[in-house]
């Protein structure tokens, strides 16, 4: 299915923008429409960055950008990464890392 990106991509992605975040630094997604592929990435990043359901962060995404189309195998993949990312957080709540 083309379009759909795996979790690890997803993921890697992610911490792709977090590295230059930190940096100070931006970072542009884009694909060829800039509807739905790259949606889907600034999706993910909003769900790891803030903790949302894939919902909201499709919202918030909809808000700025009015005519993204997230296609239902990409919402399914952003449900799993969320649910990732989501057991993450919270096994770093009860359990910090100690570094």
């Amino acid at each position: 299915m083309i379009g759909i990106p795996t979790l690890t991509n997803l993921q890697k992605g992610v911490q792709f923008a977090l590295k230059y975040q930190s940096l100070g630094q931006s970072v542009y997604v884009h694909c060829k429409a800039g509807r739905s592929r790259s949606a889907t990435m600034v999706a993910a990043y909003l769900i790891q960055v803030y903790n949302w359901s894939p919902e909201e962060a499709v919202r918030a995404i909809t808000k700025i950008r009015s005519h993204i189309f997230i296609r239902p195998g990409q919402f399914e993949i952003l449900k799993e990464f969320h649910k990732i990312t989501a057991e993450a957080a919270k096994k770093e709540l009860y359990h910090p890392s100690q570094t």
